[in-house]
């Protein structure tokens, strides 16, 4: 049977949750940005760094960035404008900004360095930028060998009041000495553009839903940067499917949602900063989760947030350093986990600690990116990533290309529906591999569990082949993680004379008296024989990525920085 009569995940829909939403509620994303501005005018909008601008307040800075973008710089319709900064009240003004003006917006790390930048502006073919001041050295030192004319520099007080502000930037640039020096001269300021644009004729470039909204770039640090063109239609579709699974939970106009992923990846950009902002939540924009204390004092002093979303490293981290105990979060409704794949043992931990379940969803930046999620109804975490969204289909296919339906029987999951990007940008080898006729590939390996529900086993280039048996780091990690002395885990492949691979195993410790005898005598508890790690190596942390999740690649390259 195909997967278009075949879609055993309705049984498990929720009364409230429709099997198919209206995608096309709004003309582009500037639509929905101001039809939210004009209903909540007087709202808070978001709040960094004990600063707050309300949603009125951002719709006119968003029209003197516009304007400025238009009059000055003469952007039009269709040029990119790469935007390069942390969780920043200016980001969602420069996001909003460029949309506006009928601007392609291209994220990019700010931790990159000048050459992953230059790689993805080049790639991009932008032609304008607005950064984080610390990154402005690195552009002007690569803007020759990309297609750069503007690069607009922001700092980190620029939107806190000009007492404040001042001395904020003050204590990064000269007694921090966190700014490298850079030739101002050579650059635009935010601040500047701001107050004369709003003095600058504006005029509104016709966004159809279709037309391309973001270069999204995936994989630029480990090869070829990839861009998926992403439409307004693209992101409005994936916002419309968020709403109607958990829109009877939250509600518009009254909730505080907290943003410690950073804005510039996929996720933490579709539901932190469209999402968020189409229910006009009052969102917290954390500048660095890495610090989980100072996270943890922001929590304290909003009590009223009543949703976060993270990933499994991030909540893990909350738990060890103790947050919980501390902070108590009454109004709570939804703790969304995404980006990496949610540990049972951490789940447990986080319910304990809040008596809230970890909603674990599933996406990849080629579908803008949420295909699957938990519904608000579940109660008990099954180590799922939950149903498809609305308006999606799922289908599991084994090496033949044939659709599997039964359950537990891996295969690679793909996926097809209205958020699925148009493509990737300038790159048709990429474009070819990623497709499957009409259905996106996601490179995991997943099986059906019961009522529709979807498992991933493992990333496909992530398996490790022992003794012809297919082992998934994804399941070690698991049992690891529910050992009360380990505080963070992770296992890779490891070439192997007798086995072909051997499992070796990285471990953070909790208690520092754990032993590797200690941790393979309660392995074997749990893991039949070819699943055991062969090597455990202890050390002192796990490489990560900016959002959170751990990059297995590195530790097979031995390199434990992060």
């Amino acid at each position: 049977m195909s997967t278009e009569q075949h879609r055993p995940w309705i049984e498990s829909y929720p009364d409230d949750v429709p099997l198919n939403v209206d995608t096309r509620q709004y003309r582009n994303l500037y639509h929905l940005f101001v039809s939210v501005c004009r209903t909540y005018e007087r709202r808070t909008a978001y709040i960094s760094l004990e600063s707050s601008i309300t949603f009125g307040q951002l719709a006119k800075d968003v029209d003197a960035f516009s304007a400025y973008l238009q009059t000055k710089l003469g952007l039009k319709k269709g040029d990119r404008l790469a935007v390069i900064m942390p969780n920043l009240i200016q980001y969602p003004i420069a996001v909003f900004g460029a949309l506006k003006a009928g601007l392609v917006v291209v994220n990019i790390n700010p931790l990159y360095t000048p050459r992953e930048m230059q790689g993805v502006l080049k790639d991009s073919k932008a032609t304008a930028v607005v950064a984080f001041e610390q990154c402005a050295k690195g552009l002007l030192e690569v803007k020759n060998e990309t297609c750069l004319k503007h690069i607009i520099v922001t700092s980190l007080g620029d939107k806190l009041g000009p007492v404040k502000g001042a001395v904020f930037n003050f204590v990064l640039r000269y007694l921090k000495k966190a700014v490298p020096h850079y030739n101002r001269q050579e650059t635009i300021s935010f601040s500047s553009m701001l107050k004369e644009g709003r003095s600058l004729p504006l005029s509104q470039p016709l966004c159809t839903y279709d037309d391309l909204a973001f270069l999204q770039y995936t994989g630029g640090t480990t090869g070829s940067p990839k861009g998926a063109m992403l439409s307004h239609g693209n992101i409005l579709s994936n916002i419309a499917q968020i709403l109607g699974m958990y829109g009877m939970v939250l509600r518009a106009g009254q909730e505080v949602i907290l943003t410690p992923l950073p804005l510039y990846h996929i996720f933490s950009m579709t539901v932190n900063l469209f999402f968020a902002f189409t229910i006009a939540a009052t969102n917290i924009l954390v500048v660095d989760p890495r610090r989980i204390r100072t996270l943890g004092r922001i929590m304290g002093k909003h009590p009223e947030i009543s949703a976060i979303t993270g990933v499994n490293t991030l909540y893990n981290g909350l738990l060890l350093k103790g947050i919980f105990d501390r902070v108590k979060l009454p109004n709570l409704k939804l703790a969304v986990a995404g980006g990496a794949a949610v540990q049972s043992g951490v789940a447990e931990r986080f319910f304990n600690a809040t008596g809230q379940h970890l909603l674990e969803g599933y996406g990849l930046t080629e579908c803008s990116p949420v295909v699957c999620v938990n519904p608000h109804t579940d109660r008990v975490f099954n180590g799922s990533i939950g149903i498809p969204v609305p308006n999606t289909l799922a289908r599991i296919i084994d090496g033949n290309g044939k659709e599997i339906w039964e359950l537990n029987t891996p295969g690679e999951l793909e996926f097809k529906g209205p958020q699925v990007m148009l493509g990737y940008y300038n790159n048709e080898k990429d474009n070819a591999a990623v497709r499957d006729g009409e259905w996106i590939r996601t490179g995991d390996v997943a099986v059906w569990l019961e009522g529709g529900y979807l498992k991933i086993i493992d990333r496909i280039k992530d398996m490790i082949l022992v003794s012809g048996f297919n082992v998934f780091p994804s399941e070690i990690e698991d049992v690891v993680s529910h050992n009360k002395r380990v505080a963070e885990c992770a296992c890779v492949g490891v070439p192997s004379e007798a086995t072909g691979e051997a499992i070796k195993l990285f471990v953070v410790k909790k208690d520092e008296t754990l032993s590797e005898d200690e941790l393979k005598d309660y392995c074997r508890i749990y893991l039949t024989g070819y699943k055991m790690p062969k090597i455990i190596e202890f050390v002192s942390r796990l490489p990560k990525s900016p959002v959170g999740k751990v990059m297995r690649r590195y530790l097979k390259q031995n390199r434990i920085t992060d």
